[in-house]
């Protein structure tokens, strides 16, 4: 386990962190000799936390707001000693980005993905996932889908060239259609009754009877 940096700025806290603490002194003044377990008291504080009003937060809002910027000004100044990693700031994704090349993977899933799932309707994701990576191991289309990866890696290069010079125009989002609920299937007509065509056969008989009796 590494040495802790002594000089490295104590990390800020949240208006409810400022609230529990603020519970745990009062609770030691009125009970010194009290033990305290942890969870139920934090539980505690969730609850009284949620039924405040903003106003009664506002306080310990504020507190927050202080604990920041000193945490920003010390954080401004602070140098990590050699060795010790820098802490991460979060990336933020630009939006007018080129898109990211996708793997000869991602092809393959995109284009055996429905199939796989219309064979085998009632499988997970995770089970889709597995299923697919095992029959990628020894698929013998895979160079179809690595020229596709290759392609789509130049098209990201090219895109992301514009984009650093300020030329790039991001193409406007496909907008999916929504699939159509399939057609209900028509119903087969309905078959004669044996009786209606005894019947038919009978009026036939006794027309030609008649036809008999005019001549």
């Amino acid at each position: 386990m590494g040495k802790k940096d002594e000089g490295k700025p104590r990390g800020r806290m949240s208006s409810y962190a400022f609230f529990v603490q603020t519970c745990r002194e009062e609770h030691k003044k009125k009970h010194p000799n009290e033990s305290v377990v942890f969870a139920e008291f934090t539980k505690k504080c969730a609850e009284k936390w949620k039924e405040m009003t903003p106003k009664e937060k506002r306080r310990f809002e504020e507190m927050a707001e202080r604990d920041k910027a000193r945490y920003d000004r010390e954080m401004a100044t602070y140098v990590p000693p050699k060795g010790a990693k820098a802490p991460k700031r979060k990336r933020v994704k630009d939006p007018n980005a080129p898109k990211r090349s996708l793997s000869a993977f991602f092809f393959y899933c995109a284009d055996a993905r429905p199939g796989l799932l219309e064979d085998q309707p009632g499988m997970s994701v995770s089970e889709v996932a597995k299923e697919l990576g095992k029959r990628w191991e020894n698929l013998p289309e895979r160079p179809k889908f690595e020229a596709l990866a290759a392609k789509d890696k130049e098209r990201y290069e090219k895109e992301m060239v514009a984009f650093r010079n300020g030329t790039f125009v991001a193409p406007p989002p496909v907008v999916k259609k929504p699939r159509s609920a399939p057609a209900p299937k028509k119903a087969p007509p309905p078959k004669a009754k044996e009786e209606d065509n005894d019947g038919d056969e009978e009026e036939e008989e006794e027309e030609e009877e008649e036809d008999e009796d005019d001549d």
